[in-house]
């Protein structure tokens, strides 16, 4: 009996299943009952703040998922809290993740639990990172579970109102006038904001007073910006205007859907008025209602307009567009119905277009490596868990979509999926070696996936539809190359993370490989879930694991192959 197939001290010699630890690892079990490492609190950290854990995952429910990253967020306030609030700013600001509700959360957290330093950074950093009222109302929720209204959170709920330009708080207060059981007049009544111009003492006296008395605040303040105050008649004057009169006043003001009455909305001649100065985040929400109304039809001014705009690059950086938001918009958009059921609309095709289009141009480009890389998509089971809580969207379409981005950028490329048994679509490819030598219990098997990366999003999510979904065993793509000898430089996996089948760790069959084909080759793990487990060795420099579907993601695959 050869006793080194099961304990030996050089890994190369070693074949362990997943569902056991390598003896003399750290490796932990993960949610799904296989090993894995755990990744430290500061991983953890930036995988909460990009992904968060609303929706959970297929073996976490979402109350476990936050706790476990909170407890990781406040091992690394304590730890060094002025680094929390720093990366909580980068991230927020650079606009990589689909939601800025972590990084409120965070904010609050180290406003609450950290040293006098890091409570001071965090509550300094709220007007950068809570960018508009929402924002502000979310995190004036959160800090409540973490600390009292003491002066420091009356001086930056202040600074919030204080340090915006008039214009631009006038904005904020009527586009988010509350939230979260929040309202701007709760907040400044607790704050006590000093109004530093005329103008930010006429929206305070707007706030307390509400819209009763915006005749009299809108007219005759000595001092006042008269745009600011003209804002606040307009507003008023919509409650009793009809569609043409609320179109004219809508366009003379640069007025915003939150602030028009909500019967109005339900005319084309209001939304052809809004679309002009219609931020691109609220357009691409609002494309299914300005097609119920009318005012989307084929080759209609409007469709040309929003087509235009969403092939504008330089419009969708600045606008801090996430290809999540652009993909969940698209998936909605060509279905024709709302994600909650509630209102039909007819899709116009030049719109579908546009928004399969700036899918792409919402990452940033990457320069192509020119290495071989081998990408595997896990398709099983726990990848039908939701994205980051949103709705519609699963890993395992989040997953393929990013596989589109990355074939765009590298074109020597090589798609496979973990599928178990003969595939439907396609003959699975079978290694003689591996049944073989690890005569696996069940069958497994990868899939070739013939995808264009100038495939359409949809065409490319039926594809993957049709395949026979299985165990992922995330060792065999390094496995089958080397059986079938294929020159590979990186392996570019992505999955959730919570793996278990398999009879080799990826680690070891990464090592064998190395070996045996004389290839440096490297490991690329793309977690889609926020979870606190990687397949990825820490302590193997060939080996990376990246925070899935972050807009950063292209460019960091492309410097670490290269």
């Amino acid at each position: 009996m050869d006793f080194t197939k099961h304990f030996a001290t050089r890994l190369r010699r070693l074949i362990t299943p997943q569902r056991e630890p390598i003896p003399g690892s750290t490796q932990v079990p993960n949610s799904a009952g296989g090993h894995t490492w755990a990744v430290d609190a500061w991983a953890r950290l930036d995988r909460f703040l990009i992904l968060g854990t609303e929706g959970g995952t297929y073996y976490s429910a979402e109350r476990t998922l936050t706790r476990e990253n909170a407890t990781q967020i406040v091992t690394c306030v304590a730890e060094d809290g002025l680094r929390v609030v720093r990366r909580t700013i980068e991230i927020s600001e650079a606009g990589r993740a689909p939601r800025n509700d972590p990084a409120l959360f965070v904010l609050a957290l180290a406003a609450g639990l950290g040293d006098d330093a890091t409570r001071s950074a965090a509550l300094a950093a709220l007007p950068t990172v809570a960018r508009t009222g929402t924002h502000l109302f979310h995190w004036l929720q959160y800090v409540r579970a973490f600390r009292g209204w003491g002066r420091g959170v009356r001086r930056a709920v202040g600074a919030w109102y204080t340090h915006k330009p008039a214009a631009a708080l006038a904005y904020q207060i009527l586009k988010y006038p509350s939230r979260d059981g929040w309202t701007h007049r709760d907040a400044l009544r607790l704050a006590h904001p000093r109004a530093p111009t005329p103008s930010h003492d006429l929206l305070f006296r707007y706030i307390v007073t509400g819209r009763k008395g915006v005749g009299e605040l809108s007219t005759g303040d000595p001092g006042s910006d008269p745009d600011v105050a003209g804002r606040l008649g307009a507003v008023h004057a919509l409650r009793g205007a009809t569609p043409d009169e609320a179109a004219r006043i809508i366009g003379l003001h640069g007025l915003t859907r939150e602030m028009v009455p909500t019967l109005l909305l339900r005319h084309a001649a209001v939304w052809e008025a809004l679309l002009p100065s219609m931020p691109l985040t609220a357009l691409i929400r609002n494309l299914g209602v300005m097609s119920k109304v009318g005012l989307l039809t084929p080759g209609s001014a409007a469709a040309e307009t929003i087509a235009r705009r969403l092939a504008d690059r330089e419009s969708i950086t600045r606008a801090r567009v996430h290809p999540l938001a652009l993909l969940i918009a698209l998936k909605t958009y060509e279905r024709g119905v709302g994600r909650k059921g509630s209102g039909r609309w007819d899709p116009v095709a030049q719109v579908v277009d546009a928004l399969d289009g700036a899918f792409y141009l919402a990452f940033a480009n990457a320069p192509a490596t020119g290495k071989r890389l081998l990408l595997a998509l896990d398709v099983s089971a726990s990848m039908g868990a939701e994205v980051a809580g949103i709705a519609g969207l699963s890993c395992r379409e989040a997953s393929a979509a990013m596989a589109l981005v990355i074939a765009a950028t590298e074109p020597r490329h090589r798609f496979v999926a973990f599928t178990a048994g003969p595939a439907r679509v396609a003959d699975p490819i079978r290694s003689a070696r591996w049944s073989a030598v690890h005569a696996a219990a069940r069958p497994t098997a990868l899939t070739p996936l013939a995808i264009s990366p100038r495939q359409r999003l949809d065409d490319v999510v039926r594809r993957m539809a049709d395949l026979r979904f299985g165990g992922t065993d995330c060792a065999l793509p390094i496995v089958e190359a080397l059986a079938h000898r294929w020159p590979v430089d990186a392996f570019v996996v992505l999955t959730d993370n919570e793996t278990w089948a398999g009879p080799i760790h990826p680690a070891q069959a990464l090592r064998d490989y190395r070996e045996q084909m004389g290839i440096p080759a490297r490991l690329i793990v793309v977690g889609m879930a926020s979870n606190g487990f990687t397949i990825a060795d820490p302590d193997d420099a060939g080996m990376l694991d990246v925070v899935g579907f972050d807009t950063a993601t292209p460019q960091v695959l492309s410097d670490f192959i290269a």
